[in-house]
């Protein structure tokens, strides 16, 4: 474990363990690096270097006031990789880190990146718009925010036990350890990062990204997918990348890399040594 500190000043928390060729992981909102437990341990356990970073304002990162934009996070990533000289790196990002996951790899030096892998990632844009009418309305955001202002605690309850892990579906193996290490890492970061990120990961669009991307990129996806519904983000995407792989899994929802890592570490590894 160690932090970086960035050009602006802000510290920036990472793990790295390991040997071998980097697998870099982005957590989504409003998550932290701990997110990846189950996927770092598996990786790690198979010879490769793991890294994970706190994204600024989250978890053990700086609570900055400012910064919280798309350009700004893969800017301090580039940072991350130029300070622990990543070379031929897998970058794996969920949701929120999925964006960001394609704003770096468009934008990184060559030699940087080998591949990259999309999990229920956001983009193209996740706001409807007109030239995206599939999109979720401004008030489904306005939404979050309101209930993030109101009472962060309790929101931080209510989304892990309801749509993000799907354990609001009859019949589902609910697990109150999950939820509170969602809570934990949420309650971790600043109010104003997660605010401000809600229109980060909600706005962005990413669809000139997507197209620049020239190294093999994994998009995976859960049908039931209730945060980032997979017909305007992953059905979207496979069609803008220029090497790229599309897996759905039915009836997975938002957070299956948590629920269902059996299934979704030996997938991720056929990639990274595909």
């Amino acid at each position: 474990m160690g932090t970086i500190t960035t050009k602006d000043g802000t510290v920036i928390f990472y793990k790295d363990w390991g040997q071998g060729q980097p697998i870099v992981f982005h957590h989504g909102w409003p998550l932290s690096a701990d997110d990846w437990d189950a996927q770092m341990m598996f990786f790690v356990g198979n010879g490769y270097r793991v890294i994970a970073h706190d994204r600024r304002g989250h978890g053990r990162s700086s609570q900055t006031a400012t910064g919280h934009d798309m350009d700004t996070y893969a800017s301090d990533v580039i940072e991350l990789a130029d300070t622990l000289d990543l070379r031929d790196a897998v970058h794996i990002g969920h949701s929120t880190g999925g964006g960001e996951v394609a704003r770096y790899v468009a934008r990184s030096s060559k030699g940087r990146v080998a591949k990259a892998v999309l999990v229920g990632a956001v983009p193209p844009i996740m706001l409807q718009t007109a030239s995206n009418p599939g999109g979720l309305p401004l008030q489904v955001f306005n939404g979050f925010r309101e209930a993030l202002v109101a009472n962060r605690a309790q929101f931080f309850v209510d989304v892990p036990a309801g749509p993000f892990y799907g354990f609001n579906r009859p019949g589902a193996m609910v697990s109150q350890g999950i939820i509170d290490n969602w809570w934990r890492q949420g309650m971790m970061g600043g109010a104003k990062a997660h605010y401000d990120c809600i229109k980060a990961f909600s706005e962005t669009d990413f669809t000139e990204d997507l197209k620049a991307i020239d190294v093999p990129v994994l998009v995976m996806h859960g049908d039931d997918d209730q945060i980032v519904p997979i017909a305007d983000s992953a059905h979207l995407s496979i069609k803008l990348l220029k090497h790229g792989s599309l897996k759905v899994y039915p009836g997975f929802p938002h957070g299956m890399c948590t629920t269902h890592p059996d299934v979704i570490n030996p997938d991720l590894l056929a990639f990274v040594r595909s």
